[in-house]
């Protein structure tokens, strides 16, 4: 069952409404058990082909009735103004080309989804919430904020999934901010990356290498894929689905 609700975020859009998919476990009504709760960014992609924004979606929800996992998915619809959706989801500031600078507000809304979002969910929902049932998922720019919540929110997320994550826009500066975390060792940590993808980005391949190296040296413990024939879509990000909920033990 996947629950739709409009939500506001104030510091970063103001009044605008967007929209918040929180899924439920099939038995969730009929049992009295509290659940373990995974965080998703670009929650319009993640369950709805209808509400996707290139009409794929992940297909969470049928994936979700098919395992039987038991756990509750919350994902909140991303900033579509503009490049507000890149702001949003940058712990730092870049150049992009097409677009030119963007200032990075990822930090913003992280603290909303760890202070207010989370707190909400504990509240309305029988979760578990304390750090070892907490987990964090994303692709592309999500994928980068799964990472930095793993490293900046560390006490709060034990596990997250980076899937194409898009270290190339400000490779040091990210990898400053993993060198700066305190990581506790049960930190896990999945990433991934499509064989076709990597040539989008000069920078991938390099960034990658050097996030992967620290966060193993770090002692975090990390699942790292070059998935074969990947691309950067919702239908390649869909097939690691049960590799990444494996790996996070979810």
């Amino acid at each position: 069952m996947v629950i739709k609700r409009e939500i506001e975020i104030p510091n970063l859009s103001g009044d605008k409404k967007r929209r918040l998919y929180v899924y439920l476990p099939e038995d969730y009504e009929k049992s009295a058990d509290r659940y373990p709760v995974l965080y998703m960014f670009d929650g319009h992609n993640v369950f709805f082909d209808e509400d996707a924004t290139f009409g794929k979606s992940w297909g969470m929800n049928d994936y979700m009735l098919k395992s039987g996992r038991k756990l509750i998915i919350a994902a909140v619809e991303c900033n579509t103004e503009g490049n507000k959706r890149l702001e949003e989801y940058s712990p730092v500031d870049f150049v992009y080309a097409p677009v030119g600078a963007v200032e990075g507000k990822g930090e913003r809304y992280m603290d909303w989804l760890v202070n207010t979002l989370k707190p909400s969910i504990d509240h309305k929902f029988r979760t578990l919430s304390d750090r070892a049932h907490t987990a964090i998922a994303g692709s592309s720019m999500g994928g980068l904020m799964a990472l930095y919540a793993a490293c900046a929110y560390n006490c709060v997320f034990q596990k997250a999934a980076c899937l194409s994550p898009s270290l190339w826009i400000a490779p040091e500066n990210i990898l400053d901010i993993l060198k700066k975390s305190d990581f506790k060792k049960d930190t896990v940590i999945y990433m991934d990356y499509g064989s076709k993808e990597m040539k989008n980005h000069a920078k991938s391949k390099d960034a990658l290498m050097k996030m992967v190296t620290f966060l193993m040296e770090a002692g975090v413990n990390v699942t790292f894929r070059i998935v074969p024939n990947g691309n950067h879509s919702e239908v390649s990000w869909e097939k690691q689905i049960p590799v990444f909920m494996e790996c996070l033990n979810l």
